[in-house]
């Protein structure tokens, strides 16, 4: 039970980083309001306050909150910006997941 509460605030933090991101990204290239910055920031602080959430902040945490990132940034691309992820794409994050896994419940020498 313990691996889904941990993934699931991998993806909470994910969507906090990404919109911290994307809003931004609207300001700077598609000419929106320069207001966004202000949800952007509170995104970052969420993100920055999430991360004080996960167990440990540091080397297999940070690498398995990786593959979750990856995952959670093509989801954005297909539910916010309406690109649909290619084969390629899916086997990325497929390999990103895979990694991820061998990280974090693999041999361990201490």
């Amino acid at each position: 039970m313990e691996i889904f509460k941990t993934f699931g605030l991998f993806v909470l933090t994910a969507i906090a980083e990404i919109v911290g991101c994307y809003l931004p990204y609207l300001w700077l290239k598609h000419g929106h309001s320069i207001w966004l910055l202000v949800p952007a920031a509170c995104s970052f602080a969420l993100f920055a306050w999430l991360l004080t959430l996960h167990p440990h902040a540091a080397g297999r945490v940070y690498a398995a909150y990786g593959g979750v990132y990856v995952s959670v940034a093509l989801v954005w691309l297909w539910a916010v910006d309406s690109i649909r992820p290619t084969a390629t794409d899916l086997i990325g994050v497929g390999v990103c997941l895979v990694g991820m896994g061998i990280i974090m419940f693999g041999a361990r020498t201490t």
